[in-house]
């Protein structure tokens, strides 16, 4: 789930982090959320802002809450096959008290980001209300994805950063990312001045500056949902530009554009700054799929996979979960395959 503000502030290129004093690696104790199975039919579709990753031989899928059935938590799906997926349930069986209490109003839990690092999979998570930038990012982590295992619990760590209004940027829709020396980096960002970078610490505590990544484009347009990954010598960045969450009137597209550095500057195929409204297309509309976005990226197995929503205008514009396998050309730039999920009523 995005931010729909259409507050614009002036981007910095380089600007102080201010974290909050109630840092994930404080000295209060871990707390220790029960696993949650859910009542939901297995059949139940509704997915925005998906993120994936495999443990055994099982992909399973994160994504933003849904208020209206789930607690607002973040929703878990399976599959063994990546056409065919299982809603399992979710991270949290409530909101945690703690985010409840720094986001007042808020409804349901953001764009996760699930990856494995050190030992264990963990889960950056956002925590906002629409149009407003008093936000945090947070994170949940565990010792394995497989609810049937004795091992499975996730273990909520905290808040990372937050932003106010104060602030000209946005802490929700978190991407994790190691560089090419294997030092941890959280990419983010929403509206404001748009994206931005961060390196974390070994204990993955936000440190030093923000690194600015792409431009806001010129209002009412807007960009959000940053993934990075590498290839190669090359950084990936890709974004969505424009609306989210409105159905078949979303403007949502996927974006790109290539660095040799993390911090940038990343330009698209004709070399033009994406802090200067650059930005590749990689996928827009296509028939009945309309407005895909809140992406990410798994590579598993030598295979790369770019996963999203889209809102599906042959079921009211419900917002559903859409693979496609990642090739690339003899110049280095990314292109999709065809779906790999199922399209209903095509």
């Amino acid at each position: 789930m995005r931010n729909l503000s259409r507050r614009f502030v002036p981007s910095l290129l380089l600007c102080v982090l201010v974290l909050s004093s109630g840092s994930i690696f404080n000295n209060a104790p871990e707390k220790v959320v029960p696993k949650r199975t859910g009542s939901m039919p297995s059949t139940y579709d509704f997915v925005h802002d998906p993120s994936m990753a495999k443990d055994g031989n099982t992909y399973y899928v994160f994504s933003t809450g849904d208020p209206n059935v789930n607690n607002g938590n973040i929703q878990i799906r399976a599959s063994q096959d990546l056409k065919h997926w299982s809603y399992l349930g979710t991270v949290f069986s409530m909101i945690p008290t703690w985010l409840t209490n720094q986001v007042p109003g808020i409804v349901n839990i953001w764009a996760p980001d699930v990856s494995y690092f050190k030992g264990h999979y963990q889960i950056f998570y956002a925590g906002s209300t629409f149009g407003s930038n008093s936000s945090v990012i947070a994170l949940a982590t565990n010792k394995t994805l497989n609810p049937k295992s004795k091992l499975y619990h996730w273990v909520d760590r905290g808040m990372v950063l937050q932003s106010s209004p104060a602030d000209n940027w946005n802490a929700i829709d978190p991407n994790f990312i190691l560089d090419s020396k294997g030092k941890p980096w959280l990419v983010f960002g929403s509206f404001w001045s748009g994206i931005k970078l961060v390196q974390l610490n070994d204990k993955l505590r936000a440190i030093g500056t923000l690194h600015s990544l792409v431009y806001r484009p010129k209002p009412p347009d807007a960009v959000e949902a940053p993934f990075i990954i590498s290839h190669n010598s090359y950084y990936y960045l890709f974004v969505s530009f424009g609306f989210c969450c409105r159905g078949v009137n979303s403007t949502y597209r996927i974006m790109m554009g290539r660095s040799q550095n993390i911090t940038g500057p990343y330009v698209d195929e004709k070399g033009n700054s994406m802090m200067n409204g650059g930005g590749t297309l990689l996928l827009g509309n296509q028939g009945s799929m309309i407005g895909p976005g809140g992406q990410s990226v798994l590579t598993s197995n030598g295979k790369s996979y770019m996963i999203y929503h889209y809102y599906d205008a042959l079921a009211g514009g419900n917002a559903k979960l859409q693979i496609r396998m990642i090739y690339w050309t003899k110049k280095g730039w990314p292109v999709l395959g065809g779906p790999i999920v199922p399209v209903p009523n095509e």
